[in-house]
């Protein structure tokens, strides 16, 4: 998923994407674990990657709403 999409998402989309990604990552690291090569090793960076890009999002509209209550008071 691109970051302009995310973007664009409700934050309730975002938090159940992030989960599923989770889960997703966990059964590669699994697979890792085990032994046995995983399905798509190129998808394990592309999961990372993308949970790192949900949490800056994330973090950066946290900030934007800090800022905006801040600025209110």
């Amino acid at each position: 998923m691109k970051i302009k999409e995310l973007k664009q998402t409700k934050p309730s989309e975002i938090e159940s994407k992030l989960k599923d990604l989770k889960r997703e990552l966990m059964k590669y690291n699994s697979q890792i674990s085990t032994g046995t090569p995983p399905e798509n090793p190129g998808r394990v960076k592309a999961v990372k990657k993308t949970i790192a890009q949900i949490h800056t999002l994330l973090s950066k509209k946290q900030e934007q709403e800090v800022k905006t209550k801040s600025a209110r008071n």
